[in-house]
């Protein structure tokens, strides 16, 4: 609810559905959403425009009052909402990645080439408007720095706790606990590193063209696959060199940080 609790408080936004796959989720989302349309003066969401279940995100999608919508269900989830999302004729805002896959990822490409300006949909890259990276990029694209010869980006997260996990079904355990399963949610890579790898993409104008990278589960939980800790040497065009560090260990949150190195100076921001 961080996402929609942001937009409540600095737009004119009603909250006037939501959906959920889980009921005890949708109980505790309703409290916090209620409270966010009071604070503005808005009613709370009436039962009938809650929905629960595998269809709920359709139930949803067929009400005439929602213009836009906010996708931040898991990763896997997305293409699927989304493209239906558009189809009904809503705006989205998609929480990152897209998909933990090729094919997903590309089926949004495919969604996005057939909106054709008919439709907003943005994807959770806000940093982007964040004033210190804003700034940075100015600069480093101003040459202020020279001609970027590497980078190194972080980031050191702190660990996401296992939710209760034993004797419920195995696929609703996996579901809760998505961000531990690398195809549900891509890992810490694509769940959070990935902010940082769009802003290298941002700085240098470009995308790798290779990419070179190593990781584990060290220190694991009991349930899940996912790693916690990626290292990874891209290559951009040009020949400049990046490097990225992540890992999602311990109780506390560390640096996230993006550092260009150039031939007349640094440029680095964090978090």
């Amino acid at each position: 609810t961080a996402v929609i609790s942001s937009m409540s408080k600095h737009t004119d936004v009603s909250i006037v559905a939501m959906a959920d796959l889980l009921p005890d989720q949708l109980q505790k989302g309703k409290v916090i959403l209620d409270r966010l349309n009071a604070e503005k003066g808005f009613p709370a969401i009436q039962k009938a425009n809650i929905y629960q279940g595998s269809r709920a995100y359709l139930q949803l999608l067929e009400n005439k009052d929602i213009d836009a919508v906010l996708i931040s269900s898991p990763a896997y989830t997305h293409p699927e909402f989304m493209e239906a999302a558009v189809q009904a004729g809503k705006h989205v805002y998609c929480e990152k990645p897209v998909a933990p896959d090729v094919e997903g990822c590309k089926r949004v490409e495919r969604i996005g080439e057939a909106i054709k300006g008919k439709l907003s949909v943005v994807v959770g890259f806000q940093i982007r408007h964040a004033s210190p990276y804003v700034e940075m990029v100015k600069r480093i694209h101003r040459g202020d720095i020279g001609d970027v010869l590497n980078a190194q980006l972080y980031y050191f997260s702190s660990e996401i706790k296992l939710k209760p996990y034993k004797d419920i079904p195995y696929d609703e355990a996996r579901i809760r606990n998505h961000f531990h399963f690398r195809d549900l949610s891509g890992g810490i890579l694509l769940d959070q590193g990935i902010h940082m790898i769009d802003v290298c993409n941002w700085a240098l104008q470009g995308h790798a063209v290779s990419a070179i990278a190593t990781g584990s589960s060290n220190h694991g939980a009991e349930f899940g696959d996912a790693w916690n800790n990626h290292q990874a040497i891209y290559e951009y065009p040009q020949g400049t060199h990046v490097s990225f560090h992540c890992s999602q260990i311990g109780k506390q949150f560390g640096d996230v940080c993006a550092r260009f190195i150039g031939t007349k100076g640094i440029a680095e921001a964090h978090y």
